[in-house]
């Protein structure tokens, strides 16, 4: 981010900050805060790409939440908007696609200070070594985890999730056959190499192109408790659990500052979002 957006976001931040005080504490009193969630790729300190958050960074990101938030598991993200409500800023912690260089410092951060993370893997990738196509398509080829690599954070207490067999734009998948394997057949070999639940499905891109409802159909069916989204928004209490709408995490700060003290902007949304997945079926 260059120096002169970041120094509007924070002015924005800081100019709004009187009605997220206020938003929190009135809904907050109602019990109907919003959840966050929060998805990251690759944690490393080479700046390769867009979605490369340097471990320093992650590090001061996660203080702060510690700080200001209570750092959740997605089971709990669920039980706050589908039952008992939410009274207290709340944001869960997920990873997608399975880069190597998360168990460098990452990973073992969020052990260490047992922090609840949601790991989404993609499975061939896992499997074969092989890097990820989206990176080889631009040129780059950075190490996916190992199997025995996500075995040991999944022994540790990190969730496991599926994030297909081969990452492909599913919105683009005619085939049910072909969508059968992504999403279910995945899911169930993630599960037997691993022997622990796989709960929890994440769409690659996860944007609203890709969110068909014959994914959210499969997806009820193969037994996931929950679909994630990747493109933006809150977790509202009364909302439906099934679709779990996520934030990215950035290397900035401030990004992170904004997005989890409750946007104005990204609150105005949410009627948007609700007609949305009334319209898919993800609710």
């Amino acid at each position: 981010m260059s120096p002169w957006k970041s120094a509007l976001l924070y002015v924005y931040y800081l100019g709004t900050c009187p009605y997220r005080f206020w938003y929190k504490t009135s809904a907050g009193a109602a019990g109907t805060l919003p959840a966050t969630i929060l998805f990251y790729h690759r944690i490393a300190d080479d700046q390769a790409t867009s979605y490369t958050t340097s471990n320093g960074s992650f590090a001061r990101q996660i203080a702060w939440l510690r700080r200001n938030a209570d750092l959740i598991s997605l089971a709990e993200v669920q039980r706050r908007i589908s039952g008992r409500g939410n009274s207290r800023p709340c944001a869960s912690i997920t990873f997608d696609d399975g880069y190597a260089e998360n168990c460098r410092q990452a990973i073992p951060l969020l052990i260490r200070e047992k922090i609840p993370c949601t790991y989404f893997v993609t499975l061939r990738n896992i499997l074969t070594g092989e890097p990820f196509t989206h990176d080889r398509a631009a040129g780059r080829s950075f190490p996916p985890n190992q199997l025995d690599e996500i075995r040991a954070m999944a022994d540790a207490g990190i969730e496991i999730g599926c994030h297909t067999y081969t990452h492909p734009d599913l919105g683009q998948v005619g085939d049910p056959a072909t969508l059968y394997r992504e999403v279910v057949d995945a899911g169930q070999e993630l599960r037997d190499r691993l022997r622990c639940p796989i709960r929890y499905f994440a769409v690659p891109y996860g944007q609203p192109a890709q969110l068909k409802p014959a994914l959210f159909d499969l997806a009820r069916q193969a037994g996931y408790e929950a679909v994630c989204s990747a493109f933006g928004g809150y977790n509202y209490p009364g909302d439906g659990s099934f679709h779990l709408r996520r934030i990215h995490g950035d290397e900035e700060l401030i990004l992170l500052k904004n997005r989890t003290t409750f946007d104005p902007r990204k609150l105005l949304a949410h009627f948007r979002r609700r007609e949305f997945d009334l319209s898919t079926g993800s609710a």
